[in-house]
């Protein structure tokens, strides 16, 4: 437990009672003491404060947004160019094979794009940025905490403390005062519920958490419900359900590459990977992500096997995510299946302990989303 690294608000998480974790190189809270349900229904009913300060937050600055911009397309399937000021978009790095190196998140800053990436993976995609972004300066943020506010009352709490958030909608980015300190918010989130994103200085962190705790309608929540959620919200955990060995189109992500980068597209192409990608784009993957819904109270977890038949033959298929669902009240999970058996109410067996049990392909989300439009 030395080696790990810890976040600013660590001492508050041990005070709130915490049970901590190893998770990316970084000492985090699973649960606390209300438990992953109680946790988890609570952000579906009101509201949820996350400590992911553990994810990288990076500043590409330049002689110009478009110079930057065009610099980042190189390096993702997404359109840059055509993002607005005080915007934001969900982003792939990918790499010559077309494969998915880390997903992330980035917004137009006006005089800069400011990225955040997944914990595990931001060692690599610094020194990716670094090596490959020319005329860019790539600046990792190492002096802000990042928090998120999710859930249907986010809003209300949030905005009794900088009434400025209430006007953003879904994918909005702003620079907003919060008790004195600066703060670069982002309505988003990876819940599947309306919120925000907080990046906040360091040395605010634990005043602002703590303010936002006193809040009746907040609660602090855990890994365990981040991941029960986003599971819900049929959402992608990078080295789980996307890899290196997955292509945006198997992953069902192609509605993330804007028409502009596609084949026909004003600038198609021009990203790692891109013949691979655009190709399974145009003529369909042979292997899809679908949501399963194992038949019974069972979970069907990650590295469980798919058949079609329920004895006999090979397997098809494997889960990547799966669990119990809190608000679906049943188990719930994500996999991938050959595009044949990827059309909903598609009957297959996951092994479980041996036996094959029943799960149905299931259209994602389990849960609709409730983002700000």
């Amino acid at each position: 437990m030395t080696d790990l690294l810890t976040t600013p608000l660590h001492a508050l998480h041990l005070e709130l009672g915490a049970k901590m974790v190893p998770f990316a190189g970084y000492d985090m809270p699973v649960q606390y003491p209300a438990g992953i349900m109680a946790e988890h229904q609570h952000t579906r009913a009101k509201a949820g404060l996350f400590d992911v300060s553990h994810m990288g937050q990076v500043i590409l600055s330049g002689k110009s947004w478009e110079e930057i911009a065009a610099a980042f397309e190189t390096l993702v399937p997404m359109d840059v160019l055509g993002l607005g000021e005080g915007r934001q978009r969900y982003g792939l790095f990918t790499d010559p094979d077309g494969g998915i190196l880390d997903d992330l998140m980035f917004a137009n800053r006006g005089d800069h794009l400011f990225v955040v990436v997944n914990a595990a993976c931001k060692a690599d995609d610094i020194a990716h940025m670094t090596a490959h972004l020319k005329g860019v300066t790539v600046t990792p943020v190492t002096d802000r905490a990042l928090i998120a506010l999710q859930g249907p009352a986010a809003e209300a709490v949030l905005a009794a403390l900088a009434p400025a958030v209430a006007g953003m909608t879904f994918m909005d980015v702003a620079t907003v005062e919060i008790d004195g300190a600066e703060c670069w918010v982002s309505r988003s989130g990876y819940t599947g519920e309306d919120g925000y994103e907080i990046s906040v200085p360091e040395a605010a962190a634990e005043a602002l958490a703590r303010r936002l705790l006193e809040h009746p309608d907040v609660m602090p929540i855990g890994l365990g419900a981040r991941d029960s959620l986003r599971l819900e919200a049929g959402l992608c955990l990078y080295g789980h359900d996307i890899d290196g060995d997955t292509l945006p189109a198997e992953a069902g992500l192609t509605w993330a590459i804007q028409k502009v980068r596609r084949s026909g597209g004003k600038r198609a192409g021009g990203f790692p990977g891109a013949e691979a990608v655009l190709a399974q784009i145009e003529n369909g993957p042979e292997r899809r992500r679908v949501g399963l819904r194992p038949e019974g109270r069972a979970p069907m977890r990650e590295g469980v096997e798919l058949f079609e038949a329920e004895s006999g033959g090979q397997a098809v298929g494997r889960i990547t995510s799966g669990g119990f669902g809190p608000t679906v009240g049943a188990p719930v999970a994500m996999g991938y299946v050959p595009a044949r058996l990827a059309a909903p109410g598609t009957r297959l067996f996951g092994e479980v302990r041996g036996k094959r049990l029943p799960a149905v392909v299931e259209k994602l989300p389990f849960v609709a989303a409730g983002f700000k439009r």
